[in-house]
């Protein structure tokens, strides 16, 4: 019963994390606008919350189902380059590619991201918000109120 509490929660947690890299990344995408051969990074949200979660497909949940463990002759061969999964701790970054060519070779694109920028900060404040919904329901049923 704790278990599925706390993996709901530490997958928040986990997810809160990932949005607060990729909001740095991004703002350090728009701060060097204008750095000649500056190129733009980012990684992709869902790939690096199941790395980090060791969720295997983007359906897995442990509520309700019963998980199956996968088998292998070696403990490496199931995980990413060795590591079990979940134990990375940052995500993979890729590097956007250049929509306008410029001269001084710099592949950031304002427009793409101020709109991951708003995009990314929507959805950090939703994160936080089912955060503070789901203790406040542990908090109603701890006090019984």
């Amino acid at each position: 019963m704790l278990n599925r509490l706390t993996d709901t929660l530490n997958f928040q947690a986990e997810a809160l994390s990932l949005r607060s890299e990729r909001q740095r990344l991004i703002a350090s995408n728009i701060a060097n606008a204008d750095t000649p051969g500056y190129v733009s990074k980012d990684f992709d949200f869902s790939t690096a919350l199941r790395q980090a979660t060791g969720q295997r497909s983007v359906g897995d949940s442990s509520i309700g189902t019963t998980r199956l463990q996968l088998q292998g002759a070696n403990p490496g061969h199931l995980g990413l380059n060795g590591a079990p999964a979940g134990s990375r701790a940052e995500p993979e970054l890729g590097y956007a590619a250049a929509s306008q060519t410029n001269l001084d070779s710099n592949t950031v694109d304002l427009d793409r991201e101020r709109a991951n920028f708003a995009d990314n900060t929507v959805r950090y404040e939703a994160t936080l918000r089912f955060i503070n919904s789901q203790v406040r329901t542990l908090n109603t049923a701890i006090t019984g109120q």
